[in-house]
């Protein structure tokens, strides 16, 4: 059991530690805390605190600064959110406005990271395979031909084929229309078995392009679903926790781009209500162990379809960043529900 004076020079030196990354002695505790108790007093507190494992002491300073576990406490059981002023929250609503899915994952990323300057992290939602809504060719040279593809979503992709015959305008817009008639809404990986039957029936100089458009079409549209949005990773590099070790950091930044691990962390949040933390060693990831993951679920009509969040040194103002979060997710729920219910 923490007693009331043990937990209140923990706050204390936690929050002085968060705002300052220097290890905390016991004569900035006894300014700090308003307490009338002498500097043995107190280090006899921080003396069983450390015991507790709540705080530790670097090898280079007499001051203590906290353990993920001592982090934990704090933030289960003495910090005090701040939540965010009504203009703040205006401001985010304003900022989450986009006519398509993805354009609106993408800002809700960088709004997290550009408020919190850690990084953002969304977890999309697992789509069925993508699909087309409209396609067209353009000719571009004697041999070069712009696959234009409009996804179900209204997302705009464009490739360059490069064919193996001239291709006239009247050609192209046969192709399009011969696409755009027989498999408008389904994914390409189904196009391509259906084609090979079609094809026979078609004349054999547009068999080239329509193979083509469809190999081109499933990589533009499989490059496009990436079912982690990141953004701000290399504020990163200006956490001192962090970039003092290069090789943490390395690790790190491997995470990011790997993608794999930190997708299922955040999907172990889809189940969470509210806002849930990963400190430290909680991640059960190595290259986290010195990060805290704050996430928060999103939904669209009440189903929660995907999970975004933030990811930072422990040493964090969990204060600001948890209702940034908290915040960031309802607004993206609303303004996702408000997209779908317009469809």
């Amino acid at each position: 059991m923490v007693d009331s004076r043990a937990q209140y020079l923990l706050k204390t030196l936690i929050e002085r530690y968060i705002i300052d990354g220097q290890p905390v002695g016991s004569r900035v505790l006894s300014r700090q805390s308003g307490l009338e108790l002498s500097p043995a007093t107190i280090r006899n507190v921080m003396s069983d605190l450390e015991e507790m494992g709540f705080i530790t002491s670097p090898h280079t300073s007499a001051g203590r600064v906290p353990t993920a576990k001592g982090y934990r406490f704090f933030v289960d059981s003495l910090l005090v959110v701040k939540p965010l002023e009504q203009v703040e929250i205006n401001e985010l609503q304003d900022q989450l406005q986009a006519d398509r899915p993805q354009a609106l994952v993408g800002a809700a990323a960088q709004l997290l990271s550009q408020l919190t300057q850690f990084a953002g992290v969304v977890a999309t939602p697992r789509r069925r395979e993508p699909s087309f809504r409209h396609i067209e060719f353009l000719r571009l040279s004697e041999r070069r031909v712009l696959l234009i593809i409009v996804t179900a979503d209204g997302d705009v992709q464009n490739r360059i084929l490069h064919t193996d015959r001239l291709y006239t305008p009247s050609q192209l817009i046969e192709a399009s229309n011969f696409f755009n008639d027989r498999y408008a809404g389904q994914p390409f990986a189904a196009i391509r078995s259906l084609l090979a039957d079609e094809l026979k029936q078609l004349r054999e100089d547009v068999v080239g392009l329509m193979t083509a458009a469809v190999d081109a079409g499933d990589a533009a549209l499989a490059d496009s679903r990436d079912d982690l949005v990141v953004s701000g990773e290399k504020n990163l590099l200006s956490a001192s926790d962090l970039a003092s070790n290069m090789g943490r950091l390395r690790r790190l930044f491997e995470i990011f781009e790997q993608k794999t691990s930190l997708l299922h962390l955040l999907d172990l949040s889809n189940h969470a209500q509210g806002v849930h933390l990963f400190i430290g060693g909680e991640s059960g990831l190595a290259p986290l162990d010195e990060c805290s993951v704050i996430t928060a679920p999103y939904e669209i009509d009440g189903q929660v379809i995907g999970t975004l969040g933030v990811i930072g040194p422990t040493r964090m103002a969990y204060e600001r960043v948890i209702p940034i979060v908290d915040v960031t997710a309802r607004l993206l729920s609303n303004a996702l529900t408000q997209q779908s219910n317009e469809r």
